[in-house]
Formats: C-alpha cells, sequence, structure tokens
C-alpha cells in the first residue's frame, strides 16, 4: 500500500481508493491520515458523524470480526470532489452483506477527505443481507 504522504499529493480519486483500500486492510491509521480531523461522514438517512467519531467507528475495522471491501463501479472526480458508485460488502462474523452505494467525497485543498456522504437503498441493504444470510447457512 502506498505511504499516506505519498496519496496526499496525487489526484482526489487516487485518495478516495487509498481510503477504501486502507479500511479494507485494517490499516485504520492510514485511512484516518487521509481524512481532515474535522470529516463529516454522511450516511443517507443516518446520523452524521463528524471528527473524532468518525476514526472510534472506524477503529472497529481492527477487530477480526468486522470487515469492509468496496468494488468500485465508477469514480468521476472534477476539482476536489469524488463521486463514486460502487459495491459495498460489510462483514459481521460470519455474514457478510452487499449493497449499491453512490458517494460524494469532498477534498481539502491539501487532499485530504473533508465530507464523505454515501447514498444508499435501506430495500438494496436488505436485499443484500438475505443474500448473506442465504450464502451463510449454504456455506455450513
Amino acid at each position: 500500500m502506498t505511504a499516506p504522504s505519498e496519496i496526499i499529493t496525487t489526484d482526489p480519486a487516487t485518495t478516495v481508493r487509498a481510503f477504501f483500500a486502507a479500511m479494507e486492510d485494517r490499516a485504520v491509521r492510514q485511512a484516518l491520515e487521509l481524512t481532515d480531523p474535522g470529516i463529516v461522514w454522511r450516511n443517507t438517512s443516518l446520523p452524521t458523524v463528524k471528527g473524532k467519531m468518525v476514526g472510534r467507528i472506524l477503529k472497529g475495522l481492527e477487530k477480526g470480526a468486522f470487515g469492509i471491501r468496496a468494488d468500485f463501479h465508477d469514480v468521476v472526480a472534477t476539482g476536489n470532489v469524488v463521486l463514486t458508485r460502487r459495491t459495498d460488502y460489510l462483514r459481521m462474523g460470519p455474514l457478510e452483506i452487499d449493497f449499491w452505494v453512490c458517494g460524494t467525497f469532498h477534498l481539502s485543498p491539501e487532499g485530504r477527505i473533508v465530507l464523505w456522504h454515501d447514498y444508499f437503498s435501506w430495500t438494496n441493504v436488505l436485499g443484500g443481507t438475505v443474500r448473506g444470510a442465504f450464502r451463510m447457512v449454504r456455506g455450513r
């Protein structure tokens, strides 16, 4: 994985991809180095999380029972704004759920993520949970 100091000097789309790669690798400290200390994380219909609380939530990824990965389908950047269309996979123990997400990321002039706003459908999350439960039961 590329060091965060190298990521900050590259384009915003690379920073967003590196942020997700670090989370997938459970390298939460490295992921957080790509964010602004005052980051705002919004998920549609969920409470907004800001600053240090984002780090506290992401630290859950350091535990073996939880994980995240993302398959990027489209990544478009204009200036310091990055739009993503992706499939996210959240793992909780033996259950892995998949669902589509559209994300908007705003980066500071220094190249750090200041806004992470994800849009998703709860119906799609429910479908991913059912698919994950089926895969979990079938795998036993």
